[in-house]
């Protein structure tokens, strides 16, 4: 299968159940990352949420990205929303991938193995709430941010 960065107008609007969201598809390339941060940037911004609350969710959401594109398997994708429930108003980010990839042996690049394995440490430290939970076909791993 090949695949290709999504483009900077891909992604839905349309969630059941929730305030209206966004939705990507998240192509198993490292390059997906960036993309994805901006267009959730763009997403984030038109929503009128303050700007603390933006930085902090373009991080966690480059995280869970990163680690579903580095340690998951395809398909996998991102959904943007914002909640009521278990109190104040809150972003929810949400990545859904086929689960784990098992044994992923990390390219000889010269990178500081202390640099990498900090993801849930960040995600922890933002997020009002976050965890993961099984679904069928994979795993998803999401963060509630607040978002008054």
């Amino acid at each position: 299968m090949n695949a290709t960065a999504p483009t900077e107008d891909s992604g839905s609007y349309a969630m059941p159940g929730r305030d209206p969201g966004f939705c990507i598809p998240l192509p198993h390339i490292p390059e997906a990352v960036g993309l994805v941060r901006r267009r959730a940037l763009t997403v984030l911004t038109g929503w009128n949420l303050p700007p603390a609350t933006i930085e902090d969710a373009v991080l966690v959401i480059s995280e869970l990205v990163t680690n579903a594109i580095t340690h998951a398997l395809p398909p996998a994708v991102l959904q943007l929303s914002r909640t009521v429930a278990e109190g104040p108003r809150a972003l929810r980010i949400e990545v859904t991938d086929a689960g784990p990839a098992g044994s992923v042996p990390r390219p000889a690049d010269g990178r500081n193995p202390a640099e990498h394995g900090r993801g849930n440490g960040i995600v922890s430290a933002l997020a009002a709430r976050h965890g993961t939970h099984v679904v069928p076909g994979g795993i998803t791993r999401w963060a509630d941010l607040p978002a008054a």
